[in-house]
Order: C-alpha cells, then sequence, then structure tokens
C-alpha cells in the first residue's frame, strides 16, 4: 500500500504557525479597525442546507461551484460557498430579538469548486462586512466609507485602489425601459458581469441575442428618461457624499453588475491600481429583500466580502503586509538536566502568571543545543533555570540577537519580558 501523501487537498492551504500568523495578523487588523466602527463580530457552521443558496445565489455558483453532498439523513448538504444567506437566516430567525441596525462582521472560511488560480482558490477567509436595518445612502456612505479605511488602516494610499460604483436598480430600471421582461432582465445582467473578460465583439453578439435595445445607451444618456435619470443623479450624489467624506477615489461604472442575484441597489466593487495586479480585490452592495426569503417583512441590508488571498495578494503588492506580531515566547528557559524540568515548569508557571511568555526545555539536549533550538525557533531571550539558579534566586538571561548578559533577580525578570513584548 502506498504512503498517503502529504499534500493538502487541491486549492486548500495548510497553514503552518508562521503562515497562520501572518494570517491572524490580518484579522486582527481588521477587528481593530471594525471594532471603532461599532461593529460585532459573529459566526456560523459551514455547513447549510442548499436551498439556501438555490434560492438567491447566482445559478453559476449553486451548479458548478458548490461542495454539495447528501448526508446521512437524505438531505443536501453545502458547505457555504459565501456568507451572506447565513447571515440574512440569522437574522430572520432571531429579528425579534435583535437591535437594529445590526453592525456584524465575520471572518468565516468559504468554499467554492473553481479552478486554482493566482488569487482564487477552493477555499479561503472572507472577511464580510454587514450594516442590516438602515436604508437610504446614509448606510451606504459608512459602508463603502469602512470598505476604504479598511485598506487605509493596512497602509494603503488612495491611489494604490478604486472604488467603482453602480446602482443594479438603475440597471433594472434601464432594462425596462429597454422592454426586456424579468428573465432577459437577469440574462443581461450575468452577461454584463462578464463584459470586461468578453472580447467586445463576442459580448454584443450575445447581448443582441437578449435585447435590440442597448441598456448601457438607456443609463449613458438618461435625460430622456426620468426614473433612470434621478437613480443615476442619486447615484452621482453618493459620490460626491464620498469626497465630502474622505473618500476620493470613487467613480461611477454603468458597467458594473456583481455576480449575485440578490443585490437590489447600490453595489460597488474596489480594484487595486498597480498594473503588477490588475484585479479586483473586493465588492459588496445593498441586499434589501434578502431576508424575505424566510418570511415576515423586507430588512434593508449592505454591506461587502473581502477574501484573505486577495488582500494578501494587494498588501503584498503594495510592500503593506503587516508584521506577524509577537506572540511568540519572550523566554526560552532551558534546563541544565531532565531532573531540573519539574522546577522549571513551576517557575515557568509563576512567569506566566505576571503576563509572560515561557518556552520550557523538555529533552536531554546540553546547554549549548538548547541555545540553537532557541535562536530555530525565533525565541529573542534565553536563560537556564537548575540547582544553581534556585540557590542564588537570580538567571543569567540573554539576549540571542546580541549575545548580552544580564544577571537578575527573579523579581525583575516579569517586568523585564514584559517590556519585550
Amino acid at each position: 500500500m502506498a504512503d498517503l501523501s502529504t499534500d493538502p487537498y487541491k486549492g486548500v492551504r495548510d497553514f503552518y504557525p508562521a503562515d497562520w500568523a501572518r494570517m491572524q495578523a490580518m484579522f486582527t487588523r481588521m477587528r481593530a479597525t471594525l471594532a471603532a466602527w461599532g461593529y460585532e463580530e459573529y459566526a456560523a457552521s459551514p455547513l447549510e442546507r442548499t436551498e439556501l443558496y438555490e434560492a438567491k445565489t447566482s445559478d453559476e455558483i449553486v451548479n458548478e461551484q458548490t461542495y454539495t453532498f447528501t448526508d446521512r439523513g437524505d438531505r443536501s448538504v453545502t458547505l457555504r460557498p459565501e456568507m451572506t444567506p447565513t447571515l440574512a437566516r440569522m437574522v430572520a430567525g432571531k429579528r425579534g430579538e435583535l437591535a437594529f441596525p445590526l453592525r456584524w462582521f465575520s471572518i468565516p472560511n468559504v468554499f467554492r469548486y473553481e479552478r486554482p488560480q493566482k488569487g482564487r482558490l477552493r477555499e479561503h477567509y472572507q472577511l464580510n462586512v454587514d450594516l442590516v436595518g438602515a436604508a437610504g445612502s446614509e448606510a451606504d456612505l459608512e459602508v463603502i466609507t469602512l470598505a476604504s479605511n479598511l485598506l487605509k488602516a493596512f497602509g494603503a494610499k488612495e491611489s494604490n485602489f478604486i472604488i467603482r460604483v453602480n446602482s443594479r436598480a438603475l440597471l433594472t430600471n434601464a432594462c425596462s425601459v429597454a422592454a426586456l421582461s424579468p428573465d432577459a432582465t437577469r440574462e443581461y445582467l450575468r452577461l454584463l458581469d462578464k463584459k470586461a473578460k468578453m472580447p467586445p465583439e463576442d459580448f454584443a453578439i450575445a447581448q443582441s441575442a437578449i435585447t435590440s435595445r442597448d441598456p448601457l445607451a438607456i443609463v449613458n444618456d438618461a435625460s430622456e428618461y426620468p426614473e433612470v435619470a434621478e437613480q443615476k443623479r442619486a447615484l452621482l450624489d453618493t459620490i460626491t457624499a464620498l469626497a465630502v467624506r474622505g473618500v476620493n477615489n470613487a467613480v461611477f461604472d454603468p458597467t458594473l453588475t456583481r455576480g449575485f442575484d440578490y443585490y437590489t441597489g447600490i453595489v460597488f466593487e474596489i480594484f487595486d491600481t498597480n498594473p503588477a495586479n490588475p484585479r479586483s480585490l473586493f465588492g459588496g452592495g445593498r441586499f434589501d429583500r434578502l431576508v424575505t426569503l424566510f418570511g415576515g417583512v423586507a430588512i434593508p441590508a449592505i454591506g461587502f466580502g473581502m477574501g484573505d488571498v486577495t488582500l494578501a495578494d494587494f498588501l503584498a503588492t503594495h510592500d503593506l503586509t503587516p508584521s506577524s506580531g509577537d506572540e511568540k515566547p519572550e523566554l526560552y528557559l532551558g534546563t541544565p538536566t531532565s531532573a531540573d524540568i519539574p522546577a522549571a515548569q513551576s517557575f515557568a508557571a509563576t512567569l506566566r502568571a505576571e503576563g509572560s511568555r515561557v518556552f520550557v526545555n523538555l529533552t536531554e539536549r546540553a546547554l549549548g543545543d538548547q541555545i540553537r533550538d532557541a535562536v530555530k525557533r525565533g525565541i529573542p531571550n534565553f536563560a537556564a533555570y537548575g540547582a544553581d539558579e534556585v540557590a542564588s534566586g537570580t538567571l543569567r538571561m540573554k539576549t540571542l540577537a546580541t549575545s548580552e548578559e544580564a544577571v537578575l533577580p527573579f523579581s525583575e525578570l516579569p517586568a523585564l519580558l514584559r517590556a519585550h513584548h
């Protein structure tokens, strides 16, 4: 029998401690920014009933990209491809108990069966930020401003990214003026979502099969159509208001649709401006009717999702990757003999009670080898703890980067290690 492969499943990642520390550094920055805006974190299981996605997620994702299976109870189950339907389910389930408007976020892992490539994997972590229960432009402005501020929290400048803004309601009205049926409108919007990746002649041929009138032309010359003109003016006013709030890189893009069927109003997508990474980073929009899938009246909502892979590529491209933070132990406590280990563990416990992070050697290696082990692990300080140290009440602590040594009473050690935090 052949040995089992050590490779992870295709399109997913293993996170060794250093890798996970880099991820957590990104998540920590996200959490701090969102907490400053009053957003609360929530979570849910990655397993959902399949009908949750069949109702409103795009057909392409449901039919071609989900991990769907039948469980032992003969129920169809799907690993979540996105978080918004779960959010809607949770809000609908407790709508009578929650204090609206909700400001919620989560950082779930999501699963899509697609061809792995740069910026796309079969599993990734995605920050989801949602403002639920507030209609109108003020909520739109807050969420788009917050999306911009998240990138700025990592050190990004406005010149590093552009925010493209559109309205699904504006596009839907233009389709109505063009005499498209609801089904034809959905077909057209899905085609428009792929426009940037299609040769112009292919798009023109596909569009002519749906409609003889170009909805984009109606949007661009909206003056003859009052309702279209009004919605376009409202969208341009939102972009002007964003600039007043310090977001100066938002632009109107009439071709932007976002791929999900549940969007009802404003949609936006953020793109990297660096030619080395010319791609969409993340986006979102308003989904005022999604909660009605579960019964009851509509609850207005707007939000966005930011994937960890595209964010990490953006940060690396602009040399903004945050340091992994310093969660490593500050002190490697060496043991001259194995008989010293119990006393060293007891001493380490007293240091941890004072807030220090301490690694205790459990091997029979010589002290020189233990020092080399501390260097390999990236632990900055080393001290042996044995019978001599117990008798004297002092430690000789070595700073490994400089080889400096200092003899310290036990009582001074916690404060010194706190200085290394």
